[in-house]
């Protein structure tokens, strides 16, 4: 079968399968849940959730602790039963301070009462409506509310329901593992997001270094109507534009979204989330997380309550090796480096990786050599050298007409710079800077 691919991007080259030879192998397993979780109330692009519980609570497994701040949300659950022990400030992966609930687990695993219903019984408004309840925000890493994403503009036709299965960075190896054990729900979960956007096609896009769930799917989805296309071995393939224009040939204009060329791009285990969340009544409350890298004892893929926090998950994985140098939440990619075991896990968490000395390069960053292999491996056709220069004269009215704003901050620039500078992070300022000049 052909593999379909996008222009640009790069082929980063890890040890052991792209890294993803560590852990890609390993079913995933529920060790023992933590004694304490924190639960921020803002896991989601969008408004924070407002808490409606106070300390000395006692929470039910489930229960809803965060309300909506507005349409662009997701409410909160509690992820274990136990007692809030504070509500305040705490600090988070990338640095913020949001509002934190947080349980002391009494290992009771006191659930609140679920309501299943049978989702062909059910409109599109009640399946949304769950869907909504649930406090699902995308899995995949971007966590933007996912009943924003299903209620495009009115009298958008939305031509395709795309399945993010590519996991194309390093490493990680969650929604492999997914693919691969929950393949059944996961398309019954495709089955409903395809009645609620009214979309004529659900394509299901995978890397072609994952065989096994490309042939697990197929052979699940004989008769449904759900296409597996998959991809060539790309970075990043699974970037939402990329992946539109690998698996329709279609390209998301500037500064519009997916729903403009009538699609709507969801991660595999976003879908599986939409099942739980219709089927069995079950809001967002546990994920699937690969913890992994050379740096780790044992690599796993573990499934853990919502708000676990990083020392606990590599507490159960044996601990870390004496040469590891950093920890990475997310892949090696696009994740962000973490300054503290301390902080929790949400629902855009897809993996911890631990790096070794030597992971980095002892060299520092050196003159632009004007090669144009940032151009050439941006999936946006960019110039990033444009953009750094922008960023070093603090022009942020030429940083936004070079196209910061339209910058996903895959990575793929600095990967591919011999120059080795942090072409992704000035960027990264440009943009920021960009956006606060456009609210002023």
């Amino acid at each position: 079968m052909l593999l379909k691919t996008f222009s640009g991007g790069i082929h980063p080259l890890q040890k052991i399968h792209h890294g993803k030879g560590l852990s890609e192998h390993l079913a995933i397993t529920k060790p023992e849940a933590p004694k304490v979780v924190k639960l921020p109330m803002a896991q989601h692009i969008g408004a924070p959730c407002r808490p409606l519980v106070v300390a000395g609570d006692r929470v039910l497994r489930g229960q809803l602790i965060g309300e909506t701040g507005g349409f662009v949300s997701a409410p909160v659950h509690a992820s274990v039963s136990g007692t809030v022990l504070s509500v305040q400030p705490e600090r988070v992966v990338g640095g913020q301070t949001p509002l934190t609930v947080t349980i002391e687990n009494d290992f009771q695993n006191e659930t609140v009462e679920f309501s299943p219903a049978d989702p062909a019984a059910l409109s599109r408004e009640e399946l949304l409506k769950r869907v909504a309840a649930a406090g699902i925000a995308g899995m995949g890493g971007a966590a933007f509310p996912l009943h924003v994403k299903l209620s495009p503009p009115e009298g958008t036709k939305i031509d395709y329901l795309l399945l993010n299965g590519a996991e194309c960075e390093p490493y990680l190896t969650a929604d492999h593992r997914m693919m691969l054990e929950r393949g059944e729900t996961i398309l019954k979960g495709v089955s409903i997001l395809q009645r609620i956007l009214g979309a004529g096609e659900a394509i299901i896009g995978i890397e072609a270094n994952k065989p096994d769930a490309i042939a697990n799917l197929e052979k699940l989805s004989r008769g449904s109507g759900i296409k597996i296309q998959p991809l060539r071995v790309k970075y990043p393939q699974g970037s939402e534009k990329q992946i539109i224009q690998s698996l329709t040939g279609r390209q998301v204009p500037s500064g519009k979204l997916p729903a403009a060329v009538g699609c709507v791009v969801v991660n595999v285990s976003t879908a599986h989330a939409v099942y739980e969340a219709v089927a069995l009544g079950k809001p967002v409350i546990d994920r699937v997380v690969t913890v992994t890298g050379e740096g780790i004892q044992s690599p796993a893929n573990l499934e853990l309550p919502i708000g676990t926090k990083v020392s606990h998950l590599i507490a159960c994985c044996g601990g870390l090796k004496s040469e590891t140098a950093r920890l990475i939440s997310g892949g090696p990619m696009m994740g962000i480096a973490i300054f503290s075991e301390d902080v929790p896990i949400v629902k855009g968490s897809s993996g911890i990786l631990a790096l070794q000395h030597g992971s980095e390069d002892p060299y520092g960053e050196g003159p632009c050599i004007h090669c144009g292999r940032c151009v050439r491996g941006c999936p946006i056709h960019l110039q990033p050298y444009e953009l750094y220069s922008d960023m070093l004269r603090k022009d942020w009215a030429a940083a936004g007409k070079h196209g910061a704003l339209d910058c996903v901050e895959c990575g793929s620039c600095t990967y591919a710079c011999p120059a080795k500078r942090e072409v992704t992070s000035a960027i990264r300022v440009a943009k920021r800077r960009v956006q606060a000049l456009q609210r002023k």
